[in-house]
């Protein structure tokens, strides 16, 4: 398996963190890891963001990552800040080829058959479904999976817990983004870990 599957067979849930504060990251990295979701997708989305991902690393069983990296200046901050993995929105040729001249494991975002052939172009074969809920759904990858059949897909945005069971149940489906288990605030460590209990708990594919 290449680097990036290995990631997304882990679990079939990647938490999708925005943390506002450094000092909530070891907290949350600690209840997702001990409810069973090793893999934590960073967004850099706020100020903190790198030193979250530092901090989250010190977190024995975390697999660590940046998400929301728009270009190759994120992308090499991330990788100093130690991200095991990047996730990205989009694909755009400077990022791509960015990313997979770095080695890093990498999931770019894919919406469309266009994307789909440029990830391919770049040697890439996994991918985010993003945003996925309003970007035909399900239906819409199924369409996609069809005549991409060599790709593997992590759908990301507007899934839940109720929701993600239909998408593992997709054959080029390994895991799926989810952003509900962990909520804004001070970070209440049993119910996060009980929300990626519930998690971890779905079937992968």
């Amino acid at each position: 398996m290449k680097p990036i599957e290995t990631i997304m067979r882990t679990a079939p849930v990647i938490p999708v963190l925005v943390i506002d504060t450094v000092e909530h990251a070891v907290p949350v990295a600690r209840a997702l890891v001990a409810g069973g979701l090793r893999v934590l997708e960073v967004t850099l989305r706020t100020p903190a963001a790198l030193d979250v991902i530092r901090a989250m690393k010190g977190v024995e069983g975390a697999i660590v990552g940046a998400g929301t990296v728009l270009n190759p200046d994120q992308l090499k901050a991330s990788i100093d800040a130690g991200a095991e993995f990047i996730v990205s929105p989009g694909l755009t040729p400077r990022l791509g080829e960015a990313a997979v001249a770095s080695g890093i494991p990498f999931l770019p975002g894919t919406a469309n058959a266009a994307d789909l052939m440029l990830g391919l172009d770049l040697g890439l074969s996994h991918f985010k479904f993003f945003p996925a809920a309003t970007s035909g759904g399900l239906p819409a990858l199924k369409a996609l999976a069809a005549p991409f059949h060599t790709c593997k897909f992590c759908p990301t945005g507007g899934i839940t817990l109720e929701t993600a069971p239909d998408w593992l149940g997709l054959d080029p489906v390994l895991c799926v983004g989810g952003s509900w288990i962990v909520g804004k605030g001070v970070p209440d460590e049993s119910k996060i870990e009980a929300a990626a209990r519930a998690a971890a708990a779905l079937a992968q594919g």
